[in-house]
């Protein structure tokens, strides 16, 4: 029987490992998994997993630092667990701050099975130089963006690209919607940190907005019914309790379907928006240390994914200091006023979504790991 310990941190990583592992499965089924992950790897492969990811899914580098102890005393219990256990593989999925280290304290302690990557880390936009580390403590990375299996390959760590998971999950959820006229859609994110810090600036551009547009409606997505609750504390401290009626959950890709224009905070989500095809801008706040840090160290002329891969600014971005109420307000009602804008928007988005690959994204994923075993 092989042993797999697994380990994702965000929302996003639970549903890509979920993925993987189900596909997994069916070339492994006596195939053992522990680790740290979500609920959807629970429902996948049962109590051996431990959900963290709301503990664990924090952004910027002032909030992690202020839960220092917690990460230091988590990678301590892991690397001892897995060093006890031995599993044949340890599997990192994505969730770059803590399963690098984690990767090269692995083989510091002298762990000799393979460790695999899935959903590569960011590294080409902001740590270039930790790639050489990568391909001495890695056997494996299989990567969701065509660019990146020859960005890695290049200092020898064996690469597989296994397509973006998102383009099975539009086939499945793609619906028959018509967007409605001036419906916005605002998703903050999946963070209660990033929450925080949009949503009030949503709830203050949507004023603006209803000004100049007075039939505009507005729903915001969120993540679950721990963060919905959370917005609705927020629309009462922030003096807008009508907004309560915006808040959905369990809707995030309908409302993508059905919104004539919207706002997506940096992350996963923007990906998703523009394989549904919404006409968006992307949004990011962090805190000001952060951002700081951030600009220091980020090699990348843009912020977004989209942008990334088009290598031009196809999707709007408002980061940190351009963002505010009147700022959204303006590049909202600009794509509801202008068809034209939002027709060429959707056009240059489905040009990008084309360069991800074909269906099968998890199977060939699950099929670079076995073969890796």
């Amino acid at each position: 029987m092989k042993r797999i310990f697994i380990i994702a941190g965000e929302v996003s990583g639970d549903t890509h490992a979920a993925g993987l592992l189900r596909e997994l499965k069916i070339l492994e089924p006596d195939m053992k998994v522990v680790g740290l992950g979500g609920p959807k790897m629970r429902e996948v492969v049962g109590d051996g997993v431990e959900d963290w990811v709301e503990t664990a899914g924090v952004v910027g580098l002032w909030e992690v630092v202020k839960m220092y102890r917690y990460f230091k005393e988590k990678m301590n219990a892991v690397l001892d667990s897995i060093l006890d256990q031995k599993p044949e593989a340890v599997i990192l999925v994505d969730y770059p701050g803590f399963n690098l280290r984690l990767a090269k304290s692995l083989r510091t302690a002298g762990y000799q099975g393979r460790i695999l990557y899935y959903i590569s880390p960011q590294v080409w936009a902001w740590k270039k130089g930790r790639v050489k580390t990568m391909a001495q403590v890695l056997n494996l990375m299989i990567c969701i963006f065509p660019f990146e299996k020859e960005f890695y390959e290049k200092s020898g760590l064996r690469t597989e690209f296994s397509g973006h998971p998102m383009v099975d999950r539009v086939v499945t959820l793609k619906r028959e919607w018509k967007r409605e006229p001036g419906f916005v859609g605002w998703f903050p994110g999946s963070r209660h940190n990033e929450v925080r810090r949009l949503f009030p600036i949503m709830m203050d551009a949507a004023k603006i907005i209803k000004q100049a547009v007075p039939n505009a409606r507005f729903a915001v997505s969120a993540a679950n019914e721990t963060l919905a609750g959370f917005m609705r504390n927020m629309t009462d401290e922030h003096g807008m309790p009508e907004a309560k009626r915006w808040i959905e959950t369990g809707t995030v890709y309908d409302l993508m379907q059905r919104a004539q224009a919207g706002a997506v905070a940096s992350g996963t989500a923007t990906l998703e928006a523009a394989c549904f095809g919404l006409p968006y801008t992307l949004i990011y706040n962090v805190s000001w240390p952060t951002y700081v840090i951030a600009k220091l160290v980020v090699r990348i002329k843009h912020l977004g994914i989209v942008n990334i891969l088009a290598k031009r600014e196809v999707v709007r971005e408002l980061v940190q200091g351009d963002l505010n109420a009147e700022s959204l307000a303006q590049a909202t009602l600009e794509l509801l006023n202008n068809a034209a804008e939002r027709e060429q928007l959707q056009e240059d988005l489905a040009e990008v979504v084309a360069t991800l690959g074909s269906s099968g994204a998890y199977t060939r994923a699950a099929k670079a790991v076995h073969e890796a075993l």
